[in-house]
């Protein structure tokens, strides 16, 4: 589902009957929007004072301290605008709520919280959401109401990075072979969204086999990640042909782990990419034992979208941009887009940010 920001005055009367119907007639079905052709924020700033503040489930890697400093970024063209606060729950729910809940107390007028919990984060959501405070949940499309559940809700358009992964699979596989899909902890949401686009793809190219019907559990844990490639190596062997997945973390496991068996590295597809990951790629092609490659990446300036749309709600401004945001293309073995490799940037770190260089280098160094 794709639906399209543009808020009125009316918008901010969340929870009346007005507000609801004024919202609904504005869901449209558009395109979504690549990540790296975001509007300018500075349409967006108002005068009054905002205190901003980012909440993640879980917030300790590089990844989440990039996005972090996106956020930041993207802030800083406000000078009306601070976005200094940020709590990481680390995986406890209970933590994620009362972290949402304390900054709603305080007055903040924009918390932005990234959707690690998915739907079971609704009644926070719903509580924190007015009075105030907009509150926008972030990542995960949610099956609330604009207005009434959350001021809005900008996600990762996951259906339509599962159909590129498959429309590139069959140019990489040139239409045939046997491919799997990676994903987060069983059942989690986003991972099921890239499974549903992969599918659909899929569906369009016969020649493909999906050898298993759900997404293979890694926990977006390189151990867990790991693990779970060996089991797939041990049980299919070498007739596994492409590997589609929803986390750079666990494809470079899967890479490790198809290594260490003596067995060739399938196709692969990904997201959200890592330093190693791209070097390790950039050694292949150097000594001829890269494989088929597709990075889709910027996931990291998502951030940037949910700020503007929270900013167009808050300020009760009309602002056409879609909330389905997907990534681009950041490597592509059948194109020779060839990604990053820093040696002094930190193994984990996400080069595909939209910050500039400089900025970006000057984080790892902090």
């Amino acid at each position: 589902m794709t639906r399209t920001t543009k808020f009125t005055q009316f918008a901010r009367l969340a929870g009346t009957a007005a507000a609801v119907a004024l919202l609904g007639s504005m869901a449209m079905a558009q395109d979504t929007i690549r990540v790296d052709q975001g509007g300018d924020i500075t349409e967006l700033c108002g005068s009054d004072p905002i205190r901003v503040a980012l909440v993640d489930g879980w917030g300790g890697d590089t990844w989440r301290k990039i996005t972090f400093a996106e956020l930041q970024d993207e802030a800083s063209k406000c000078p009306n605008v601070t976005a200094e606060d940020h709590t990481d729950a680390g995986g406890d729910q209970q933590t994620y709520n009362a972290a949402i809940n304390g900054y709603a107390t305080q007055g903040y007028e924009i918390i932005l919280a990234f959707t690690d919990f998915g739907e079971a984060a609704m009644p926070t959501y719903r509580m924190a959401n007015g009075n105030g405070t907009t509150m926008v949940p972030y990542f995960t499309d949610l099956p609330g109401t604009d207005g009434v559940d959350y001021a809005v809700n900008p996600y990762q358009d996951s259906i339509a990075i599962g159909n590129q992964y498959a429309e590139w699979m069959a140019k990489a596989l040139d239409g045939e072979g046997n491919v799997l899909m990676l994903g987060g902890p069983p059942g989690a949401s986003s991972s099921s969204s890239f499974l549903k686009g992969f599918k659909e793809g899929l569906a369009n190219h016969p020649g493909l086999k999906l050898l298993d019907d759900d997404f293979i559990s890694t926990n977006w844990n390189p151990a867990d990640a790991q693990k779970a490639a060996a089991g797939l190596i041990a049980k299919y062997g070498d007739t596994i042909d492409g590997i589609a997945s929803d986390f750079g973390v666990t494809t470079l496991a899967t890479i490790k782990a198809f290594n260490q068996a003596g067995v060739e590295v399938p196709a692969m597809a990904t997201i959200a990419t890592s330093n190693e990951l791209s070097c390790l790629y950039n050694a292949g092609l150097e000594d001829g034992t890269a494989w088929p490659y597709l990075a889709v990446d910027g996931s990291t300036g998502d951030v940037r979208f949910a700020l503007r749309a929270a900013l167009a709600a808050h300020n009760g401004i009309e602002w056409d941009e879609p909330l389905g945001v997907v990534p681009y293309v950041y490597a592509d073995s059948t194109q020779n887009i060839v990604p990053k490799c820093s040696d002094i940037a930190p193994p984990d770190a996400d080069l595909s940010s939209l910050m500039d260089e400089e900025k970006l280098f000057s984080l790892f160094n902090r």
